[in-house]
């Protein structure tokens, strides 16, 4: 029975997935986080996050930090996939052709930061860091929309499809990254039971009807085997989130990515990301701030997530509509890509599950999230900064310079 546009829980859904509200809850969590961790209660906090739960048959004996960026963050992916699926299908990426600059741009993005990285570690006599490589690439998606739907008023609406189109391949990238770079054993009867338990929740999730408490066990299935396989059990997330038609089937109104998104965006939004964010940013730093400040990791991912990220969209951006044919969607010009640029460096979350998996030991784990989350601040202000200037400059008649007056005006309200 679908619930009611008035009824309480779905007004709770919908204040949820919207995106200043998913914006302040991860903040609000991640400052909770940091304040708690540099209190006299610090012992505490980490007591928490290391309390283990969970069967030890199953070798599902984890700690809640864990079962945060292993089970909770699955949701998260799961909507990331969704996602994907809808945007490759019927979205922004159906059209090679308008989302070559944005998907380039992400390329980009994610190239110039990791190489920063390196080069800093490296220049620090530091190569035991490069494992780290991939942790100023990412761009959190919540955040960065949160940010322009507040200080981006008045701007092309465009500019947020561009940037929801780079976030978007960013984070398909990263998940890459994520199953490769960071799996070192495969084992091979479990990564065949996750890819079986996916196939069967593609069969299902494709039928007439469908029940969530058929879908729900299978989905966990699913996460198990592929917790087990070695690779990250949020990628199972992403498979799973693949799988959902996004096309209307059925003879159904709309297609089913649009369901499931509305469905889980919620718990996301409201659950996973924010107990993700109060176990992953609960860095210390009293008494251990001029240890962290020492390690070359902090500047690594602080210069890669602002400046590498800057340069690589607005470089890549620029050479690509200067020596291709390619231009820039209707209504957006090079100049609103500088607070873009300076969005995508905000980081945390993918950046700091990243960090989680770069490091084993406290030093440069803690260095590594100190700079996501200094990177992430300064990045948010900037861009907020970049927006306003941005809007209140006049706009020309031909602002992607493709030799058509733009027609698609409609902005940011």
């Amino acid at each position: 029975m679908t619930t009611p546009p008035n009824h309480p829980t779905r007004r709770l859904a919908v204040r949820l997935t919207d995106e200043v509200t998913g914006g302040v809850l991860l903040l609000v969590a991640a400052v909770a986080a940091l304040v708690w961790a540099n209190s006299p209660w610090s012992d505490a906090y980490h007591a928490l996050a290391g309390t283990v739960i969970g069967p030890a048959a199953l070798h599902l004996d984890l700690s809640l930090a864990r079962w945060a960026s292993d089970g909770l963050l699955a949701i998260f992916f799961f909507v990331v996939g969704v996602e994907l699926k809808h945007e490759l299908v019927a979205g922004s990426l159906r059209r090679p052709r308008e989302a070559a600059v944005p998907v380039l741009a992400a390329v980009g993005g994610m190239v110039v930061p990791a190489a920063i990285f390196a080069a800093v570690v490296l220049a620090a006599g530091e190569p035991a860091a490069l494992s780290g490589w991939a942790i100023p690439t990412a761009t959190d998606i919540a955040f960065a929309l949160a940010v322009l739907a507040v200080f981006g008023r008045g701007l092309p609406r465009a500019l947020r499809v561009f940037l929801l189109t780079l976030a978007v391949v960013d984070d398909l990238l990263a998940i890459v990254v994520i199953a490769i770079a960071y799996t070192e054993h495969i084992s091979g009867p479990m990564l065949a039971g996750a890819l079986a338990a996916v196939g069967a929740f593609g069969a299902l999730v494709r039928l007439r009807r469908t029940a969530w408490w058929l879908l729900l066990p299978v989905a966990a299935v699913a996460w198990a085997f592929m917790h087990a396989s070695g690779v990250h059990a949020t990628i199972a997330g992403v498979m799973l989130g693949f799988c959902v038609p996004a096309v209307a089937v059925h003879g159904e109104p709309g297609p089913r990515t649009h369901r499931y998104d509305d469905l889980l965006r919620p718990w996301s939004a409201g659950v996973a990301l924010p107990v993700f964010a109060f176990f992953a940013a609960g860095v210390t730093l009293v008494g251990s701030g001029a240890a962290v400040g020492a390690q070359p990791v902090l500047y690594a991912v602080l210069l890669g997530l602002l400046a590498g990220k800057l340069i690589g969209v607005l470089g890549t951006t620029a050479l690509v509509t200067r020596f291709t044919p390619l231009r820039l969607p209707d209504a957006i010009g090079l100049r609103d890509l500088l607070p873009v640029g300076l969005l995508t460096g905000i980081g945390f979350t993918v950046s700091l599950l990243i960090a989680e998996l770069s490091f084993a030991d406290d030093p440069h784990r803690g260095a590594a999230k100190a700079g996501v989350l200094a990177a992430s601040l300064l990045a948010g202000g900037l861009g907020a900064f970049g927006l306003r200037w941005d809007a209140r400059r006049a706009r020309e008649a031909d602002m992607n310079r493709d030799g058509v007056p733009d027609a698609d005006t409609d902005v940011i309200g």
